[in-house]
């Protein structure tokens, strides 16, 4: 008998093996001939099919982890990283028109201390513009100039107000503590470097949580 060497085809997906063991009388040989030819084929297909196949590109590469959206306190996230020592205080707001998302321009604005700095400060100069804003009239005079009521004889329409000397007065009061500026004679309005701020002092004061009666 004579030995057949291992015949190994790779299909990229599995192994195809065979060993056969082939004597050397008669037709016994030729009938071990014929099926090592047809072995052979069926290798030569094997091999063929496997040429033929496209290579396996392999495990997809890992991917980052997509990054969190909904944080509510990004802003407190972002500060950790930028201050150091006792930590700091930060206001930024972001006011578009009434054209929303859609518009070209927006008000941007961001203030803030570090605490050891605010610890420095004579809080008793706070004061002015604080007693400004300390009068529920003068802070709806205020909603309605950002609301677009620009004038005393506008304001003088709207019911709440008292009478014309009267609103003259809170005019001047919020124009001493810069809450308002003169656009023209007559003609009034919140100074930009001024609305967020002033947003954030009503936020602060705990606007957000308070229902309207």
């Amino acid at each position: 008998m004579r030995a057949v060497p291992e015949v190994r085809a790779y299909t990229g997906n599995y192994v195809y093996t065979e060993l056969r063991n082939i004597g050397y009388g008669g037709g016994v040989n030729d009938e071990h001939d014929t099926r090592l030819a047809d072995l052979e084929a069926r290798v030569a297909e094997l091999e063929r099919r496997a040429a033929e196949r496209p290579p396996d590109p392999g495990p997809a590469p890992a991917t980052a982890p997509a990054p969190a959206t909904g944080d509510a306190f990004f802003a407190l996230n972002a500060l950790r990283d930028h201050v150091t020592g006792r930590g700091g205080v930060v206001f930024a707001g972001l006011v578009r028109d009434e054209e929303g998302e859609h518009a070209e321009s927006a008000l941007e604005w961001q203030q803030g201390l570090s605490v050891e700095r605010l610890a420095e400060l004579d809080w008793s100069q706070c004061a002015a513009p604080l007693d400004a804003l300390g009068h529920p009239v003068r802070l709806s005079l205020l909603h309605a100039v950002w609301s677009g009521t620009r004038t005393v004889a506008g304001l003088a329409e709207l019911s709440g107000f008292g009478t014309t000397g009267q609103i003259y007065h809170h005019v001047h009061q919020l124009s001493a503590a810069g809450w308002l500026t003169t656009l023209k004679r007559g003609h009034y309005a919140i100074p930009p470097e001024r609305v967020i701020p002033l947003l954030a002092v009503l936020l602060a004061a705990g606007g957000a949580n308070r229902s309207t009666p």
